[in-house]
């Protein structure tokens, strides 16, 4: 794959990455990378190893979890705010790529958190658990 095709390709990923949270579609997409939607999906597949739904997908779910971290936001609200449309497949598909459902989620982040400040934050700085800045 030539270096052109490929800088086309992550134009149309950096895309996904800015509008992740719009209803974006194959056609869309597409045409950031300036190809047919078929031969853009099988470049894009062979390019970053999924097809860009599943890139697209993934990227909800990330920012899902960021959400479910820092924010007390309703997990109904999360499923909109990351372009879901349906809390229904939001809370299947999170709990498919995550292994836990949503609330889950976000209680062991929270558990997490609460353990973390019992412990001297240069422990935590020292053994990778959390980065100096936060100290």
């Amino acid at each position: 794959m030539g270096a052109e095709v490929y800088g086309r390709l992550c134009r149309a990923r950096a895309f996904i990455d800015h509008c992740y949270d719009h209803p974006l579609n194959l056609d869309q997409i597409s045409s950031q990378a300036c190809f047919s939607r078929y031969h853009f999906l099988r470049l894009f597949r062979q390019a970053f190893h999924k097809t860009p739904h599943q890139y697209l997908i993934e990227r909800r779910i990330e920012k899902a979890k960021e959400l479910l971290s820092t924010d007390n936001l309703r997990v109904t609200d999360v499923c909109f705010e990351v372009g879901f449309q349906s809390l229904g497949s939001f809370s299947s598909l999170f709990h498919k790529y995550v292994g836990h459902a949503p609330v889950t989620y976000r209680e062991k982040a929270r558990q997490r958190e609460l353990a973390k400040r019992k412990v001297p934050g240069c422990f935590l700085v020292m053994y990778g658990l959390d980065s100096a800045t936060s100290v």
